[in-house]
């Protein structure tokens, strides 16, 4: 871990480092792109070719999509105890994303014209999940069972399988409870472009959603206007905030959780007390020998986790937000006043008690959040953005009348006649 201090000569550089962009490097926006080009012209055998390169997998068009059977077959082999946790955790998806859901409206504006918003669902959407060292059972749920409480009835997921064409059962039983009406088994950016692009035996979607790996993640922002995307969910993150009310133990924890990630995953944990940092590296110690995962976990730490020692948790704070994180972990004297300077955070776990795991699998918001900086200018998933938004105006005639002066000088300075005249007609017309 690299451990620096407010005292440090290198404190301030490597802080304004950490102010990102999510801006990709020239190499991967080429390479997306010509993959991105290959899946347009090329179709299913682009995304057969990837596939068979990337996954070591070789599909065809019959073996592209998940069955009925593979789906029957993935239930039957799916512990009680994992279907009980997936039922428990849609429940509160559900039940967080019915509350989030925008809803119509209607007013009459000074003219007296009608006017409000209308919320609808998108009809056909795309959920990625990733897939690596570990199957993100989870995501199904972050991600397909919040279209499916919004009421969304077209729900494609794409998912890489193994070499020998399978699909972890849990993960497929989660996407089937989650509404996932079609699922293809491939990953990647080729998946991407599949999904927004269209092929010969994959129908376009409306909107794409879900977080993956920096292939992943520009392939959605290139594909943007062939399709909506939800953010730019990249490789995952955490910052811990936190001062000499903090258990050293539980911050070490998440640290550790954090790390098991891993690839390009950062740990962060920024504190006024050195003797809290102190504990906190003991207890990474002490803890890391326990977990299965120890060798995997020690290169995030190694490579990918920083220690900060603030002169103030107000310059703690601010460094928050200026990297943005995925997930910030606040353990403070004083927790409310400090959660309110927080600007640019994908999701704010407040006190010791609050384990960013339970945020992972269970609580209820979405854990696909913006990553890399993006949380500057992206918000994480959330059940509105399954929806489409269109305004509405009605008028009768008294509300023309009411409008038209105005009207008339805008046409007239904006040198729009015909505007000004399509208005007129209606405030004059005699029944």
């Amino acid at each position: 871990m690299k451990t620096i201090s407010f005292q440090d000569t290198a404190f301030a550089s490597f802080v304004a480092d950490l102010d990102r962009r999510a801006i990709p490097s020239q190499e991967l926006y080429q390479t997306v792109a010509g993959i991105i080009e290959s899946v347009r012209q090329g179709g299913n055998k682009a995304v057969f070719e990837y596939t068979s390169k990337f996954d070591k997998l070789d599909l065809t068009d019959d073996t592209l999509f998940v069955t009925e059977a593979e789906l029957a077959e993935a239930e039957a082999l799916v512990e009680d105890s994992v279907k009980e946790a997936i039922a428990a955790s849609k429940k509160n998806v559900h039940a967080f994303a019915q509350r989030s859901m925008r809803q119509d409206w209607k007013y009459h504006n000074a003219e007296g014209a009608e006017v409000g918003e209308r919320f609808v669902p998108y009809d056909r959407v795309g959920v990625y999940i990733p897939g690596g060292k570990a199957p993100l059972v989870s995501t199904a749920l972050m991600t397909a069972a919040i279209g499916q409480a919004v009421g969304v009835t077209d729900i494609l997921a794409a998912t890489p399988a193994g070499p020998d064409g399978k699909v972890n059962p849990s993960l497929l039983y989660a996407l089937k409870e989650s509404g996932a009406t079609q699922i293809i088994k491939v990953g990647g950016a080729q998946a991407i472009a599949a999904m927004a692009l269209g092929t010969e035996t994959v129908v376009p979607v409306e909107k794409i959603f879900g977080p993956g790996n920096s292939f992943v993640v520009e392939a959605k922002r290139q594909l943007v206007g062939a399709v909506s995307i939800d953010l730019l969910p990249g490789p995952s993150e955490v910052l811990i905030i936190a001062d000499d009310s903090a258990n050293p133990g539980f911050i070490a924890a998440d640290m550790l959780a954090q790390a098991e990630h891993g690839g390009d995953s950062i740990v962060g944990f920024a504190t006024t007390s050195r003797e809290l940092l102190v504990k906190v590296e003991a207890e990474i110690e002490r803890q890391t020998k326990l977990l299965s995962r120890a060798d995997y976990i020690r290169k995030v730490l190694d490579a990918g986790t920083f220690c900060l020692v603030t002169e103030s948790l107000d310059q703690a704070i601010e460094i928050c937000n200026a990297f943005a994180p995925e997930h910030l972990s606040l353990i403070v004297d004083n927790e409310e006043a400090w959660l309110d300077k927080v600007k640019t955070a994908g999701a704010i776990y407040v006190g010791n008690f609050a384990a960013v795991a339970v945020g992972d699998f269970l609580a209820g918001p979405s854990h696909t959040l913006p990553t890399g900086g993006s949380g500057k200018s992206f918000s994480g998933i959330r059940a509105d953005q399954f929806q489409r938004r269109t305004s509405i105006v009605r008028m009768d005639q008294a509300s023309v009348q009411a409008s038209e002066k105005h009207v008339a000088e805008f046409a007239r300075v904006e040198g729009l006649d015909a505007h000004g005249a399509s208005v007129s007609i209606r405030a004059n017309h005699k029944a």
